[in-house]
């Protein structure tokens, strides 16, 4: 195994013991990354001699005998919305041309503090407001879309481009292109991360969180970023504080709720296939399976909208005045339909958020986690603007992605996306698991049971020709949805 292979928990238990060396392990990905950038397009910007520096300094560190935990030493890649002291905060956009962070944002200067190592800023779709990261391409098929906006950052974790990488979330910019690579993403309760220092696309809405190849690397980042996991144990290989995750998947007792409606309407065969296995899967671990109805489901994209639109263009106000035509044509219209929105109806957006939180909360009285597709269909073809379903409904490809998504935005809660298998063209499928708010370790506890008993998992995207034809006979075999015919281009989800 190349060493830019190895997981998080893999290169940390190394790094520990001593197996390992920081600039070993930050050099391998490194190189990785420039193997595989000029297809994907993850990064805005590499700082490798800064990199290898930190690498270095961890390295000595270590033998000192000052090991911080188990990120130190550890390449990660961050979504370039979060500051950086000296370095471009661009949000991949002209608008921001030559704008340099002052100070770290706070999720950066905890990730240092943990001793983790800066590879760079990755790309995010601009200012965040989008489902696609046109710069950047899947790591699974380059003519796909890596999904938004934090795509830069779930290509190079999928590809094996950073160990780890951090993006944010507002109506699902973490899942979505978590899912649509096959890495797992974490929403966290809101407000449980700072978001001093990030660049905001939706303050009521908006998330930090974690990428990662595992559910154990997730809960290692959410350790250190909540400050419980920054410091070092007594010894390598003690128990740390922070989100511990079980060694078994005994989930016996648990109560998970499988959704009656909106989270199944209008999915592709190979996603409702693959998230039902999932399912069975979670029940033969011994999980009770509980069906519960979505509450004020035909209200979400209505509020998800009402609330993201307004707030951006709010925030945007002064530079959509000043310098328009540096916005994307895509972005640019979002923020001018914000104009036209009333006070009236950002209110009634807000009263009706209030109605959906409370909501959910008695549904999450009945059930532990609610498990559920993260995404209604695989990665959409570059340049495929709508999906029309067999119901004859036609949708944007933005709005079919953030239609299971938001409502985590919209209520607050806790969101974990992990794959659960591939369709037909090997494309990953990812199921998310939502729980209580400060559930994280609840969500990641049934993450990780379900990850525990899956070959497999943490695999790297096959990036080059050559992987992918080492790789084709096994992904066909393993594939799940295999057999199940879509729909053609055009007519129907690509999923």
């Amino acid at each position: 195994m190349a060493l830019y292979e190895l997981t998080l928990a893999q290169a940390a238990d190394a790094v520990a013991q001593r197996e390992l060396s920081p600039v070993e392990l930050t050099g391998a990905v490194l190189e990785r990354l420039d193997a595989v950038e000029e297809r994907l397009g993850a990064y805005v910007a590499v700082v490798s001699e800064a990199a290898r520096e930190s690498a270095a300094w961890a390295e000595r560190e270590i033998a000192a005998g000052r090991y911080r935990g188990p990120l130190h030493g550890i390449p990660f890649g961050l979504k370039d919305l979060i500051d950086v002291a000296g370095l471009p905060t661009t949000a991949s956009s002209r608008v921001r041309a030559g704008h340099v962070a002052q100070a770290d944002s706070a999720v950066a200067r905890r990730l240092f503090d943990a001793g983790a190592v800066l590879l760079g800023k990755t790309h995010t779709h601009e200012f965040a407001y989008g489902l696609t990261t046109p710069q950047t391409r899947n790591a699974w098929d380059q003519g796909r879309i890596a999904g938004g906006s934090s795509g830069g950052s779930a290509v190079a974790v999928a590809a094996g481009a950073a160990t780890f990488a951090l993006g944010t979330d507002t109506g699902g910019s973490i899942r979505v292109p978590a899912a649509l690579n096959g890495v797992v993403g974490l929403k966290p309760t809101y407000d449980l991360l700072s978001r001093h220092g990030v660049t905001s696309l939706s303050w009521s809405l908006d998330h930090v969180g974690p990428l990662t190849r595992t559910v154990r690397d997730a809960a290692l980042v959410l350790s250190a970023l909540t400050g419980h996991g920054s410091q070092a144990p007594a010894e390598p290989g003690a128990a740390r504080p922070g989100y511990p995750l079980p060694g078994e998947g005994d989930l016996t007792g648990l109560r998970i709720g499988v959704p009656a409606n909106y989270y199944f309407d209008r999915v592709s065969p190979a996603v409702e296939t693959a998230v039902r296995g999932a399912l069975a899967q979670l029940s033969d671990l011994g999980a009770e399976l509980v069906e519960i109805e979505i509450p004020l489901a035909r209200y979400v994209q209505a509020t998800q909208w009402g609330l993201m639109v307004p707030e951006a263009t709010a925030y945007h106000e002064r530079a959509l005045r000043s310098v328009p035509e540096l916005y994307a044509p895509d972005v640019r219209v979002l923020l001018e339909a914000g104009e036209l929105l009333s006070a009236g109806d950002y209110l009634r957006a807000q009263r009706t958020r209030t109605l959906m939180r409370q909501a959910w909360g008695r549904v999450l009285e009945q059930v532990d986690v609610i498990a559920a597709p993260t995404v209604p269909m695989t990665a959409a073809e570059v340049g495929q603007d709508t999906v029309e379903w067999p119901d004859g409904t036609t949708e944007s490809v933005s709005d079919a992605y953030v239609r299971l998504s938001a409502p985590a935005n919209i209520t607050g809660i806790p969101a974990l996306t992990l794959p659960v298998g591939r369709d037909h063209a090997g494309l990953p499928i990812g199921m998310q698991l939502m729980g209580p708010p400060m559930g994280e370790a609840l969500v990641l506890r049934v993450g990780q049971a379900y990850e525990s008993v899956q070959d497999g998992h943490g695999e790297l995207a096959p990036v080059t020709p050559e992987e992918r034809n080492s790789r084709r006979c096994a992904a066909a075999g393993s594939a799940v949805g295999a057999g199940v015919p879509l729909p053609e281009a055009g007519r129907a989800p690509r999923g």
